[in-house]
């Protein structure tokens, strides 16, 4: 508890030194907790800025909004155009680098205009030892990441809010939806927003760790591997199966090995810098 509570004091520290801080703000564990002790230290002298997207689900931008009011922080929303970039909707290896682009292409101006010297993000210590392009994206804009400046793992984050009194401190992850995608795939708003249907319909059963991922026609549902079994047996198959055929999809698979983040990831080599 001490080392929670030096991290905690360091970050608040981060603020303490800031007149101001505008924050790239999605409604994760990670960003609200960084609004929450930018609020606690700089008061109205705080912002939070989620950017709307097709690959944002409704879900979370309400789940963002709530927690937002419920910190009491100033939350604004801006559109993001990731899609009309063909870089980006390829899908290629370092999608997430285009996405982040948008987001602080289209927020330290805003930040600048309005005298915010950078824009800070929730990006965490584990953040740094996962391949994650979009991180480089935001150096190279000057974006700012206490999380990760300060080692406060993800782990650490939750502790953290729980310590807050955060109701959200246990929030499951709930990264874009562009990620439910193979590399190479293309990604159209309506491939998005199919994948974003069928997942919160999963969460509506009770099924809040979900992904759903999408491979051309084919929707494969990814479980913690302890839910698997009770899945099977507590889900109306048929039904399940019906609702993501009126989504659009024409099969519809449960993976075995279970949920992990990132495993989309085990395509890439070590010849392309990643970790096989």
């Amino acid at each position: 508890m001490p080392m929670l509570e030096s991290k905690l004091e360091n970050l608040r520290q981060f603020f303490q030194e800031l007149d101001r801080a505008l924050i790239a703000y999605s409604g994760g564990v990670d960003s609200t907790l960084v609004a929450k002790v930018a609020y606690d230290v700089l008061g109205a002298n705080a912002v939070a800025i989620t950017a709307v997207s097709p690959s944002l689900l409704p879900e979370e931008l309400e789940d963002a909004q709530a927690q937002a009011e419920w910190i009491g922080i100033t939350h604004e929303l801006v559109q993001t155009n990731e899609m009309a970039n063909p870089n980006y909707t390829a899908n290629p290896e370092n999608r997430c680098y285009f996405c982040k682009s948008e987001l602080h292409d289209t927020l330290k101006p805003l930040a600048l205009a309005r005298g915010y010297s950078y824009v800070i993000d929730g990006v965490n210590g584990d953040d740094l030892r996962d391949y994650r392009p979009g991180i480089q994206a935001a150096k190279e804009r000057g974006g700012r990441s206490p999380l990760a400046e300060l080692q406060i793992s993800k782990l650490e984050v939750r502790q953290l809010s729980q310590l807050l009194g955060l109701p959200w401190w246990d929030k499951p992850a709930q990264p874009c939806l562009s990620s439910r995608f193979p590399y190479g795939e293309e990604i159209t708003v309506e491939k998005l927003q199919r994948v974003g249907r069928a997942e919160i319909y999963l969460r509506r059963l009770g099924y809040p760790q979900v992904r759903v991922r999408s491979e051309q026609n084919l929707a494969r549902i990814e479980l913690p591997p302890e839910q698997i079994q009770q899945f099977v047996q507590a889900v109306s198959l048929g039904e399940l199966v019906q609702t993501f055929q009126n989504l659009g999809f024409l099969y519809v698979t449960l993976d075995l090995e279970g949920y992990q983040s990132g495993k989309l990831n085990r395509v890439l080599t070590k010849t392309d810098g990643i970790p096989a």
